[in-house]
């Protein structure tokens, strides 16, 4: 049976990036239907024809960040020959990819819905499990290195990734806030500077009672 109705007069794939840059640059609790449409060229209605709802159209616009913008980042962790080496290419990685642009916008999934009474918290959550999948992919790049005897058995893979995934979140928040490409590489470079220090047989975890000694 034929489909009833009009087709759709707009490029959708043109359409849902020119929203994924207004939430970038907005969030997903500031961008407006308004500014959604006029930044789209659609009606309403052609908007949830299309994608159902600001929901799902956010849904779709974080995918397409993490395809495009986002890719060359996290991918180069696993595929990295050595853990160091991972850590270094994210960082670095990130500041080359924060920095690209006429206006650095940082990451669209650390800032997307950071707050926590967000409109929507199945949004919040879902920003929240990409964050915690991506720390994920560096604990196991660690674990791996550990398996591999790169690394001493002893090291705090949950610690480490914790450490290195702040410091890229916290890289994504002074891109917005116009942070160069130089001083997003002197960041990462400070951070790598205590890889050693993080994974060396010397930075065993004490007990608790000696660390007031």
């Amino acid at each position: 049976m034929a489909q009833r109705g009009r087709p759709r007069s707009f490029d959708r794939t043109t359409a849902l990036r020119r929203a994924m840059e207004v939430f970038w640059r907005k969030g997903y609790d500031n961008a407006s239907m308004a500014d959604l449409t006029a930044a789209m060229g659609i009606n309403p209605p052609s908007l949830y024809a299309a994608f159902g709802s600001k929901e799902g159209l956010f849904r779709e616009a974080v995918a397409l960040y993490a395809e495009t913008e986002g890719s060359g980042i996290w991918e180069g962790v696993p595929a990295a020959p050595t853990a160091r080496a991972a850590m270094e290419h994210l960082l670095r990685a990130t500041a080359l990819a924060y920095t690209k642009g006429p206006e650095p916008l940082g990451c669209l999934i650390v800032l997307g819905a950071p707050q926590a009474e967000c409109a929507s918290p199945a949004i919040r959550d879902d920003l929240k499990r990409r964050r915690a999948d991506n720390v994920r992919i560096l604990e196991e790049r660690l674990r791996r290195a550990v398996a591999e005897g790169e690394l001493p058995a002893h090291v705090d893979c949950t610690a480490v990734a914790n450490f290195y995934a702040t410091v890229q979140h916290g890289m994504s928040i002074r891109a917005r806030d116009g942070a160069t490409r130089e001083e997003l590489l002197s960041v990462a470079d400070c951070a790598m500077a205590a890889w050693d220090r993080l994974t060396s047989t010397a930075s065993r975890n004490r007990d608790p009672s000696e660390k007031s000694k």
